[in-house]
């Protein structure tokens, strides 16, 4: 594992050029048999293949108790050992298979997991911000000007000037 690491990260030769470190490994589409295990594990879930899997062994164990003895090739003297070789068979493929799909759908979970965090992370950063920006024009709109505090300004104002014009009227009239 750490020697495949090691060659993935080598830069003194073209991605495409590299060859693999072991000889048993899969050259082909590694996302192919990921697939193909989910699409297994899927199927073995279903009820067609329950009782696909129970015809079938209705099936073999009705052929071979009842068949001609020429043609039966499992007997139920010894109890149908290669159904239940073909079914250990069967279970010993399907577990692993079903891990596997298991194993990739944790990883895919673990990816939205770690995409959902990141998202929640800007979401709050963005609320904070927007919180400041709120806060920020709170105070700028309480420093402005209201329409009743600019009327009152106004009416002082004019109440100054006509003090002031009595004020000269009578320093006139004097």
């Amino acid at each position: 594992m750490a020697r495949a690491d090691a060659d993935d990260r080598r830069f003194d030769t073209p991605k495409g050029l590299r060859r693999s470190p072991s000889p048993l490994r899969l050259s082909g589409d590694r996302d192919r048999f990921g697939r193909f295990t989910e699409w297994v594990a899927r199927a073995m879930g279903t009820p067609g293949f329950l009782v696909g899997l129970t015809v079938f062994a209705l099936g073999w164990m009705a052929w071979n108790t009842f068949a001609p003895e020429p043609w039966r090739f499992d007997s139920i003297a010894i109890g149908f050992t290669a159904l239940t070789l073909v079914l250990s068979l069967q279970a010993s493929y399907a577990a692993p298979l079903i891990l596997l799909a298991q194993n990739r759908q944790d990883d895919r979970d673990r990816v939205q997991i770690e995409q959902d965090r990141q998202r929640a992370e800007r979401n709050l950063a963005d609320t904070e911000y927007l919180a400041r920006e709120v806060v920020a024009l709170r105070l700028a709109v309480r420093d402005l000007a209201s329409k009743e505090f600019i009327r009152q300004e106004l009416r002082q104002v004019l109440d100054e000037l006509d003090r002031r014009d009595e004020e000269e009227s009578t320093h006139a009239a004097s």
